[in-house]
């Protein structure tokens, strides 16, 4: 049996393992398979944006507020947050990843900072490639803990956790709007307020607390029956939010913007409403730390040696997408295939 059918076998078993296995929810794992390929999307875009560039990116932004939405959702639904279970989750397959990081940076820039304190710092921030999500996921991970330590089993605790996801919601929008003010009123460089930005923990943790919301109220049985108000205001928020960003209205950031967090929390609940049961996309998404650890390696070599850069910015865009989505699911259908269970746990596959 030659490798190709070997990983068509896989890639069937994994299709329809998708509606069997314990524990996972089918929907829940789309929207991460969808939330991936959103990632993949949006670092294979060609650098610097220009305007067709940021408008697609625009569209593709709210890849991480799903998957800290689909973690508050998961939360609630189990009430519990096995926080140390979740960490070294997250830590072990991020430190296998930064080692293989910190080797290709180092083998491209042979001026590259040594020193253990550096190192060190580094792997803290994650400030390597694109791995800040990580201690955002932990950040948030540690915020839902909390949360969810500070409310009992009386009568009304549903109801205080409700207040208290609903006030964390308020308190994302408030530091969304005024880090960047503040850090600037204090005289800190732009570079290092992105770097502030993009881990605003408070500002993330307003998605998870969203889908948490969700679960645990009326709401979510309401927003099921709302897809073309949520699709209609998810359009309407991504306009603006676009528009903003292209012409440099206002807060044009990235992400950490109110507009930002309208339009992703809208995608957001959008993708919750729908009916959204695809198996093999829930198989891609049950991996989708495997591909966020990893594809990053593809888009790289792509972009260092791939030569695709004469093709002209929109070829580039897509031949990169799918070179980068085809190499990343064809290596955690391997990793799935071939590498033992601890393996493929301390991948993250």
């Amino acid at each position: 049996m030659t490798m190709a059918d070997r990983l068509s076998m896989t890639l069937g078993r994994a299709t329809e393992a998708g509606t069997q296995v314990v524990g996972r929810d089918l929907g829940i794992d789309t929207m991460r398979g969808i939330a991936i390929l959103m990632v993949i999307g949006i670092h294979a875009l060609p650098q610097p944006l220009r305007s067709w560039e940021t408008l697609v990116d625009a569209a593709l932004r709210p890849a991480v507020p799903v998957f800290l939405f689909a973690t508050g959702y998961l939360t609630a639904r189990s009430g519990r947050v096995p926080l140390a279970k979740r960490i070294k989750t997250a830590l072990i397959p991020y430190a296998i990843a930064f080692v293989a990081a910190y080797i290709y940076m180092a083998l491209h820039n042979p001026a590259m900072d040594h020193r253990p304190t550096t190192t060190v710092a580094r792997f803290v921030l994650a400030y390597v490639f694109v791995y800040y999500y990580v201690f955002v996921y932990v950040g948030c991970t540690f915020g839902l803990w909390l949360m969810f330590r500070l409310h009992d089993d009386a009568p009304d605790s549903r109801e205080r956790l409700a207040v208290l996801l609903t006030l964390s919601i308020g308190l994302a929008l408030i530091c969304g709007s005024y880090l960047d003010p503040l850090l600037q009123h204090f005289g800190y460089s732009d570079s290092l307020i992105q770097e502030a930005r993009l881990r605003d923990i408070p500002f993330w943790f307003g998605f998870a607390a969203l889908g948490a919301l969700l679960a645990i109220s009326d709401i979510g049985l309401a927003v099921r029956n709302m897809h073309g108000l949520l699709a209609g205001g998810a359009l309407v928020a991504c306009a603006i939010y676009a528009t903003i960003r292209i012409s440099g209205i206002g807060d044009a950031a990235d992400y950490d913007s109110v507009a930002f967090f309208v339009f992703a929390g809208l995608i957001s609940a959008l993708l919750f409403a729908l009916p959204l049961r695809a198996p093999f996309l829930a198989s891609i998404g049950s991996g989708s730390y495997f591909i966020y650890l990893w594809h990053i390696f593809i888009i790289m070599i792509v972009r260092d040696h791939g030569g695709l850069r004469d093709l002209g910015a929109g070829t580039e865009f897509i031949a990169t997408f799918a070179i980068t989505a085809a190499a990343s699911v064809t290596g955690l259908l391997m990793v799935r295939m071939v590498a033992p269970p601890s393996l493929v746990r301390w991948l993250g596959a």
